[in-house]
């Protein structure tokens, strides 16, 4: 099964917490064991896991992202101007695999799924493929 999920971002950069929807999927489809691929098919946009307990830790990592890799380089060639997008998405990455058991995403306590847009805002989408067994 293979679920296709559009989004809209408001900002250039942000990230915004997915795992309610994924966990959806699971519950409308009575998926109790297996695993679950969220997969971001744009190049300035990742998916990443980490902390959704305070806000501040989404905020730290963009403001981090951003020192490491700033909106202007002298040195950028590409002409769309977004090369920093481009290599946030890199960093953090396409897709993040999950296990499900007992009908429920295998997160620890803090840990949320996350989309991270990095060239927004725009209309986006994201895909959840879920593997029963």
């Amino acid at each position: 099964m293979l679920y296709k999920i559009k989004l809209q971002t408001h900002h250039h950069a942000q990230m915004i917490d997915i795992t309610s929807e994924i966990q959806e999927i699971l519950n409308n489809n009575s998926i109790t064991e297996g695993m679950v691929l969220v997969y971001c098919p744009h190049t300035t946009a990742a998916i990443t896991i980490n902390e959704n307990a305070d806000a501040d830790v989404t905020h730290d990592i963009l403001m981090r992202l951003d020192e490491m890799y700033p909106l202007k380089h002298q040195k950028d060639r590409h002409q769309e101007g977004n090369s920093a997008a481009h290599l946030k998405a890199s960093t953090i990455g396409a897709s993040q695999l999950l296990p499900v058991t007992a009908g429920r995403l295998v997160l620890g306590t803090w840990q949320g799924i996350y989309f991270c847009e990095f060239d927004g805002p725009r209309q986006r989408t994201f895909y959840v493929k879920v593997l029963p067994g």
